[in-house]
């Protein structure tokens, strides 16, 4: 697909162009004006030639200038520039503290790998850390919406990005519901220290969709209507907001370590070292929020200052204060009488500070409508780029005239995850939601690593079949260690074997020549830290179980049905028809 060149004054353009639209509106042509929708025997044909045109996008890579420029015109209406790196920094803080730590670390540590679990999060900080460079690259270099499914979309081609965005939209209704859960369990614990006090027993649903949640849907329909009105407020708000978090967890660790019992760490590793890796994989959870800032750098006013500073900076801090908490959480209750759906609150209630029970519960809820709030805002940044590729339909791209915000975009995660909220557990959301937000998390450092090595028309041909070798060799070995260790292999032969293969395919990336350089800010240490960041969150995946495969190979199998009926037909019109849909484009104007 032959992208447009990148006039930066073009798109300053789109509020003139469109201003007689109305926002307001439901016709089909809105829905799908591609070619292959237009009639039933427009879509027979469309569909007798699916194979060539899946083969087409497979191939199909788009471009910086085409995800800079032409896509964003889909939204008819330009989001403001309107947020700094000290904006970033607390967004980022607000969007990740409380959507985890309030809500895995009981859990975890009760079932999952006791004292140790501070040992889980702090596996997981490194692997987050390594994925927050790649993604403050990638936001420097291409600065819009669609953060992980554009970066895909330009490197990985159209097909995997596709792949990613199901993940994606699955990533931000799970943790949205998730989130929504938690809530209700902190205030029913508030109320009647009982977490599933609001929640409506059905004994005839399935174990773990049978307790039904109205108080997590209303939660999210007040946190996604906030997020809706405007992106500076919600930044003011979470801003507000975090800084009561931050004094309180101050508290929350002083009052911790205060009451603390080293006896309470013992034994520190009850479940081994891999219940330790299998819950590092669950916590992760609790590190999500980020990328759903790097979806803002179309609003950030420099995007090559702020966002290397907003992402890195906050996640230094939030991996020290989740190891903290966590350590100050085992040290003050046994990890078997740890509460695992309210574990903060009601860990100081054991230890005799009802007072402050309250004060954690409150805290607690706090974080937790942030993390909604500043979800809500990346969700409908990444549910926008998809739309403007006509992924899905292109009506969820406009974007408000008024509030600058992508309304329908909102409007349809905050209603699947309401959905998705009222029925399902807090267990079920994690393993699947920490799945999609791994393997997304691989493919991004994975398309880094492309960025820099392949450059069509400049890698020659020897080149391209050389890297293509190390990157499989990475990939393999990373699985090859993963399968490994969660089938149980002992001794260190395997390992050794494995661990040697991974080195050798990095180390021949780190001896060919590189054919893009960043222009302003770029990860450290290439091909070192992305082919660590791929090893590790493989490894993570590998220890996520049976079940959470199972629950992302069914979600994957039905993405895939929807692109072969809709999704791929409309992403080939957009790539070779764009003067006939942009002639009639305007002529509906």
């Amino acid at each position: 697909m032959e992208a447009p060149p990148h006039d930066p004054r073009s798109y300053d353009l789109i509020n003139d162009e469109f201003k007689r639209r109305s926002y307001w509106r439901w016709r089909k042509q809105d829905f799908f004006p591609e070619l292959s929708f237009q009639s039933f025997s427009s879509y027979k044909s469309a569909l007798a030639a699916t194979c060539p045109r899946l083969a087409d996008r497979i191939l199909s890579r788009s471009s910086d200038e085409y995800e800079l420029d032409a896509c964003r015109r889909e939204s008819e209406n330009a989001m403001r520039r309107c947020l700094t790196w000290w904006d970033l920094l607390w967004l980022s803080f607000g969007g990740v503290v409380g959507s985890g730590v309030f809500v895995i670390t009981g859990q975890e540590a009760r079932i999952g790998a006791g004292p140790a679990v501070v040992l889980s999060y702090a596996i997981s900080g490194v692997s987050a850390m390594l994925s927050v460079l790649c993604y403050a690259e990638f936001g420097v270099e291409i600065p819009v919406a669609g953060g992980s499914f554009s970066y895909l979309r330009v490197e990985l081609g159209d097909f995997i990005a596709f792949i990613a965005a199901g993940n994606i939209l699955l990533e931000a209704m799970v943790g949205a519901a998730g989130l929504g859960r938690s809530w209700s369990s902190y205030l029913a614990s508030l109320v009647k220290n009982d977490s599933d006090y609001f929640r409506i027993r059905i004994d005839s649903f399935a174990k773990g969709f049978d307790l039904l949640d109205p108080v997590a849907v209303a939660v999210l329909l007040v946190a996604n209507g906030i997020a809706m009105s405007g992106t500076k407020r919600t930044s003011w708000l979470n801003l507000i907001t975090s800084i009561v978090t931050v004094c309180i967890i101050v508290f929350i660790i002083v009052v911790g370590f205060t009451h603390s019992k080293s006896s309470n760490l013992v034994p520190f590793f009850p479940y081994g070292a891999k219940g330790v890796v299998q819950s590092a994989a669950v916590v992760y959870w609790s590190y999500t929020g980020f990328d759903m800032v790097a979806n803002m750098a179309e609003e950030t006013e420099k995007p090559s200052r702020d966002i290397p500073i907003g992402l890195v900076g906050s996640m230094s801090m939030i991996t020290v204060v989740y190891c903290l908490m966590a350590l100050a959480l085992t040290m003050m209750v046994k990890y078997t009488e740890i509460d695992a759906n309210a574990a903060y609150s009601v860990a100081f209630a054991q230890i005799g500070m009802k007072w402050a029970k309250y004060l954690v519960g409150i805290c607690a809820l706090k974080g937790m409508t942030t993390s909604l709030l500043v979800g809500s805002l990346g969700q409908a940044r990444y549910t926008t780029q998809i739309a403007r590729s006509h992924m899905i339909p292109p009506w969820f791209a406009l974007v408000h005239p008024k509030t600058g915000t992508p309304i329908y975009a909102t409007l349809l995660v905050t209603i699947l995850s309401a959905i998705i909220s009222f029925f399902t557990s807090l267990d079920v959301l994690s393993s699947v939601f920490s799945f999609a937000t791994l393997f997304i998390f691989m493919l991004v450092a994975t398309a880094l690593l492309v960025r820099r090595y392949y450059v069509k028309d400049v890698t020659p041909e020897g080149g391209l079949l050389k890297f293509r070798g190390c990157l499989f060799l990475i990939i393999a070995s990373s699985i090859g260690i993963s399968a490994f260790w969660n089938a149980g292999t002992r001794g260190w032969i395997a390992y050794a074997v494995t661990g040697a293969i991974w080195f050798l395919g990095t180390l021949g990336l780190a001896l060919l020549p590189k054919y893009r350089v960043p222009k302003v800010w770029g990860v450290p240490l290439v091909p070192w830290l992305p082919s660590f960041s791929i090893a590790m969150n493989l490894f993570l995946i590998g220890s996520l179980g049976y079940v959470a495969f199972l629950r992302f190979i069914i979600c994957t199998m039905v993405m895939l049905l929807y692109y072969l009926f809709v999704g791929l037909h409309a992403t080939y019109d957009v790539a070779h028809q764009p003067m006939e849909e942009e002639a009639k484009f305007e002529g509906e104007s």
